[in-house]
């Protein structure tokens, strides 16, 4: 008997139907913190839908990232990782 393919599960950035290595770098990173962190999908949304442009949305969420393993970190504040990368890139 062959084993079910198992689903990917979806995020709102993420179907779970097409391929993760064909979203672009910064869905995936969405996906990835949502998947893995589900409380934090209000976070991840709000940097996803602010008034950034790619690179700065790109540098925000992985600023955000990089945040979660470091206690006391001022990115685990999603207002804070987008500031900084408004501030920060072009």
């Amino acid at each position: 008997m062959a084993a079910a393919k198992k689903k990917n599960s979806s995020t709102l950035w993420y179907d779970g139907e097409t391929p993760f290595e064909d979203l672009g770098a910064t869905e995936q990173i969405a996906h990835t913190i949502a998947h893995k962190f589900r409380d934090l999908t209000p976070s991840v949304e709000r940097i996803m839908v602010a008034d950034l442009t790619a690179p700065q949305r790109h540098r925000a969420l992985s600023l955000f990232e990089a945040s979660l393993g470091e206690i006391g970190d001022p990115h685990r504040d999603p207002r804070q990782a987008i500031e900084t990368a408004r501030a920060t890139t072009d």
